[in-house]
């Protein structure tokens, strides 16, 4: 990458200053590697090590593409305050947390229409995107290998409820100027999505260059994965992108906001209905079931949201001692109010 003189290029704002240690200067990661950070500051590009009292066993302390670091020397000391955190918990059987960018503008949620739309995918990373405290964007690919575009995008934009809904082709460059015009100067995005979907395509489309290799298309109109590591590149126009490898999974991290924001017209229907507890189903009173026999809802989104909300819920009892001392207490008295019915089978 070029020299950069003017930190405001790499997204530094000077309010930032207010939290850099005394005598310590701010570089941003642009990679992390195995106990090793490549970063970019005034004085340009260096490979730091980062101090041990950075990490902690939540997964959300260490260093990630996108921080502000403090440096002292060769060594990162301090990351600073993130104004917004793409976050999922880590993959298999675990409940820590994986920070996969941070500090970002627009988060880019990327799928191909080539093939079949996968509109609850969709759904998933614009929950964990709405989270993330970035604005999200839908980034439809290879529209020069679907018949019917706007179709597609419709199908799409009907439940990204406030999502702009893009559709491109890095082959073509049609609405190309769209997504650049979504990274001005100092202004950082990521591309997150399945394997497969055009991310790399897309990186290398914007930058201009080749940023990545791409794979070979499959019969069925998909790429291949080809990313292997979370990297922030600068574009040419001054804005800045991160390529991610595709996820295999992307599960919640505690958080049931960005649930409800993806899935805006369920849960404000869910709030109009009769009982505060209402599981949607069969009870009296329940907006969203009237919803969906007049047709206003599709049941599938409805399972959809129910998946995410409970999914957010295992979570914040895995990581919220809080959550947990309250849920045991609702279960006891939910038991303790069962067993006083007069009428309990015995």
């Amino acid at each position: 990458m070029r020299p950069v003189t003017d930190l405001s290029v790499l997204g530094w704002t000077p309010d930032r200053a207010a939290d850099l240690p005394a005598g310590c200067t701010p570089a941003r990661v642009f990679r992390v590697d195995r106990g090793r950070l490549s970063v970019h500051g005034a004085d340009g590009e260096t490979r730091v090590h980062p101090g041990a009292a950075l990490y902690d066993d939540s997964g959300l302390g260490g260093p990630a593409v996108g921080d502000w670091v403090a440096l002292r020397g060769e060594m990162a000391v301090a990351v600073l305050t993130r104004r917004s955190a793409f976050v999922r918990t880590g993959a298999g059987r675990t409940s820590s947390a994986q920070v996969i960018a941070t500090n970002l503008d627009v988060v880019l949620v990327v799928d191909a229409l080539a093939g079949e739309a996968r509109v609850r995918r969709v759904e998933r990373y614009l929950a964990v995107a709405w989270s993330s405290g970035a604005t999200p964007v839908v980034v439809l690919t290879k529209t020069d290998l679907c018949d019917d575009v706007a179709a597609a995008v419709e199908q799409v934009a009907d439940d990204a409820l406030g999502v702009e809904v893009l559709p491109v082709s890095s082959v073509t460059g049609a609405g190309m100027d769209a997504v650049r015009a979504l990274l001005g100067p100092g202004r950082t995005g990521a591309m997150v999505g399945p394997s497969g979907v055009g991310k790399t395509s897309l990186a290398n489309a914007l930058a201009g260059r080749a940023l990545a290799a791409t794979g070979e298309i499959r019969d069925d109109g998909r790429g291949r994965h080809t990313t292997t590591a979370r990297e922030l590149h600068l574009l040419p126009g001054g804005g800045l992108l991160v390529d991610t490898p595709g996820m295999r999974e992307l599960a919640l991290y505690d958080d049931a906001d960005g649930v409800d924001t993806a899935y805006a017209d369920v849960a404000t229907m869910a709030a109009d209905c009769r009982y505060r507890d209402c599981g949607h189903r069969s009870e009296p009173g329940c907006a969203v079931a009237a919803a969906i026999d007049a047709g206003l809802l599709d049941p599938a989104r409805l399972l959809a949201w129910r998946k995410l909300q409970a999914e957010a819920h295992r979570q914040l009892l895995r990581v919220d001692a809080r959550a947990r001392a309250q849920e045991k207490a609702r279960l006891r008295s939910f038991h303790r109010q069962l067993r006083t019915q007069p009428y309990r089978p015995r």
